[in-house]
């Protein structure tokens, strides 16, 4: 597959885009808002296109047939922009994934995204309701997608260990990104993730084992 990862200059996209073209047989792409974001991916032999989710992205699409979805708009930045980039911005990406007949759509999501409006922290609340949105309509699609739900992220190193366990009440945790991204690459190709929504805490599996599991 030509993958197209959306969001490839954040922290876990990063790392995606380097385990994909370093440890996978499918094919990076790496979809960056400035062009001084290109030579970090490029350098590498890894194929970069300038993409805002705030405009036509359309272009991005040509000659990809997946999409990793990980872009976000920041902790820092109004509700306004939340909403434009992790809902809308998403909505357009899940689209033009359906327009182009992808093959496969994996979205970075947040754990808890799919509560209650009274269960999401009210400094939150922006967040959580523009990823439920994205993550419902996605949902209603004919794609073969998977939601991914991480707890907490960290920047520690790979624990190299996760749990996609049913959420509860008490079930609450963290995980470090690189174990997000291992996780995201192996499931590139695992059938058995389609069609679902994954909560991924750290936990007491092996990344092949979890996966195999779900």
């Amino acid at each position: 597959m030509n993958i197209l990862v959306i969001g490839a200059n954040g922290k876990i996209g990063q790392k995606i885009v380097n385990k994909i073209h370093s440890n996978s047989p499918h094919d990076a792409i790496a979809m960056v808002r400035e062009e001084s974001q290109r030579d970090q991916f490029e350098k590498k032999g890894i194929k970069t296109v300038i993409g805002d989710l705030e405009k036509d992205f359309s272009h991005a699409y040509e000659g990809n047939n997946a999409i990793v979805f990980t872009a976000g708009s920041g902790g820092h930045t109004g509700d306004d922009k939340t909403k434009t980039i992790d809902q809308q911005g998403a909505i357009k990406a899940i689209d033009l994934a359906v327009q182009h007949k992808y093959i496969r759509f994996m979205m970075v999501s947040a754990f808890g995204a799919d509560f209650q409006p009274p269960e999401w922290p009210k400094n939150m609340a922006a967040y959580y309701n523009a990823k439920s949105a994205a993550d419902d309509y996605l949902q209603q699609t004919g794609l073969n997608y998977t939601i991914f739900k991480p707890g907490m992220l960290t920047d520690e190193e790979a624990k190299g260990k996760v749990d996609f366990g049913e959420r509860t009440d008490e079930r609450t945790g963290s995980i470090p990104r690189w174990d997000v991204a291992d996780v995201i690459v192996k499931s590139l190709d695992a059938e058995n993730t389609y069609k679902k929504s994954l909560e991924l805490l750290s936990g007491p599996y092996q990344v092949d084992e979890a996966i195999e599991k779900v």
